[in-house]
């Protein structure tokens, strides 16, 4: 009698309800099935050959399926299953340091993650209500970003600019700046060539940054589906995180492309095109994605995810449908100057058309007190410059002080790629700057006070950056390690 129910439970459990369709047509990446009345939005069907499908719309009596795989040996006329499941991604803190594709399934020849728990991908921003004002400042590493146009935790700050001009470079650089600092950073690569990726996952592993990295990789040679649902899953990945009390930091490299794929999957859904042949409800699909960056309150685990987004337009145009889509959702934007590019000044941001809307707020006192005035300085040298640049003699006084300064300012916010720069460091360069101390050095000196000056500091007054990074103020204290440590500096290179 036992061995009876045994064998009787086995075969319960084999046991599975599912709907049949049939695949009725197949265009590209897009199938056109028949037979699933019960299907819904953003539910996962299978085909019979086991390749994954995504509910992307319907009718009466059709369904339109997002294949999220090889679609070549799709047929028509075979079957396809629906188990009634909505797509559930699997989280763990296992994903840090792994390489995954857009279902979370591990590319790195690791071995697979254990999964935690599955949270839905399209799942809905958090409320008004569950979110808290910005109150940290997220270290960029970059002089221009912390001084000047600082970034908070759980902001969205759009990276745009043209191709080639550095996005990618600042994006990374964050990561790197991260390590040691409790941030979990997700690089997500959406259409862009395989050895593009190959680059930056180097630069990751050199810069063992991967202990707290995730790589979503939705590379163009992948298939379309896995490139639409990459960013997504990023999303998913970050919310386990920040809903654990964790900072995150996500990068989307880039939406331009994840533009482009929506487009082709919507034209060939026969969706009347918009502006620029763009679905009208690409705005609606960026807008529900980067809405899920925040800050929580304590009570939802108070963790943050902060989403730094890539955009690509062409020859300086701002005014493309996706970049002022992205524009308009987002709370600021680093605009990247090809003609700074082309003369030498990297990151080539453009202060005039940057902005961040809420990052000050969250920017250290210190930091506030002596950046105050160091965009003005600069936007008033770059005019000087092009006013002088036809007379080489009869330069008032003061304008000749504000290109000397103006050229000071120029040495020490151009930074080397994959070479951040921490904010203790970043205070030492301000205060010099505002005392006047490096007027009357030459380039060579004050790049050699930029490679020294630290390690200088830390010798005399080992106390400065415990100090500094846990009062954040302009203390007198603070301000008489700074005054000591230049004044004998100073010293130092003058007499040798």
């Amino acid at each position: 009698m036992v061995d009876s129910q045994v064998i009787d439970n086995r075969k319960a459990a084999r046991f599975e309800i599912r709907e049949v369709g049939f695949v009725q047509a197949v265009r590209k990446f897009i199938v056109i099935a028949r037979g699933l009345p019960s299907c819904m939005n953003g539910q996962l069907v299978e085909f019979a050959n086991g390749v994954a499908g995504l509910v992307m719309g319907f009718t009466e009596d059709k369904v339109q399926i997002l294949v999220l795989g090889d679609s070549s040996q799709i047929r028509a006329g075979d079957e396809v299953y629906n188990k009634g499941k909505s797509l559930l991604l699997p989280v763990s803190d296992g994903f840090r340091g792994r390489v995954i594709n857009s279902l979370c399934q591990p590319q790195d020849g690791l071995g697979p993650v254990v999964a935690e728990d599955y949270y839905p991908v399209f799942r809905m921003a958090p409320g008004v209500m569950d979110r808290v004002p910005v109150k940290e400042t997220l270290e960029t590493g970059n002089l221009i970003l912390d001084a000047i146009i600082p970034i908070a935790k759980g902001q969205r700050q759009l990276l745009i600019g043209d191709r080639l001009t550095g996005k990618t470079t600042v994006a990374v650089d964050a990561i790197i700046n991260q390590k040691g600092k409790n941030v979990v950073c997700i690089y997500c690569c959406i259409g862009k060539p395989y050895s593009s990726l190959v680059k930056v996952i180097d630069v990751f592993k050199e810069k063992e940054t991967m202990p707290y990295t995730i790589v979503v990789t939705g590379v163009a040679s992948v298939s379309t589906g896995e490139q639409f649902l990459a960013p997504f899953t990023a999303c998913v990945l970050g919310e386990h995180f920040m809903y654990h009390g964790k900072d995150v930091l996500v990068i989307f490299d880039d939406l331009t492309k994840h533009a482009w794929i929506y487009r082709q999957i919507s034209l060939l859904l026969e969706r009347a095109p918009g502006r620029e042949a763009y679905p009208g409800d690409i705005f609606y699909i960026h807008s529900q994605m980067v809405e899920r960056a925040g800050y929580l309150k304590p009570e939802l685990g108070g963790g943050s995810m902060t989403f730094l987004p890539i955009v690509e337009i062409l020859q300086g145009d701002v005014t493309g449908y996706i970049s002022t889509n992205l524009i308009s959702m987002t709370d600021g934007q680093l605009y990247f100057s090809t003609a700074l590019f082309n003369k030498g000044f990297k990151p080539p941001i453009d202060f005039g058309l940057s902005v961040s809307r809420i990052g000050n707020k969250a920017q250290w006192p210190v930091m506030k007190q002596l950046s105050k005035s160091l965009r003005l300085d600069y936007l008033q040298y770059r005019e000087l410059v092009q006013m002088t640049q036809l007379r080489a003699t009869g330069l008032a006084k003061d304008a000749f002080i504000k290109l000397k300064r103006g050229e000071v300012i120029d040495q020490l916010i151009v930074q080397g790629k994959n070479q951040p720069v921490s904010i203790e460091e970043q205070i030492i360069y301000l205060y010099a700057l505002n005392k006047g101390a490096l007027d009357k050095l030459s380039v060579n000196q004050i790049k050699g006070f930029r490679q020294d000056i630290l390690r200088f500091v830390n010798q005399r007054h080992p106390e400065y950056c415990p100090r500094l990074r846990e009062g954040k103020e302009f203390t007198d204290e603070i301000k008489q390690i700074l005054e000591d440590s230049l004044k004998a500096y100073l010293t130092e290179i003058t007499a040798r």
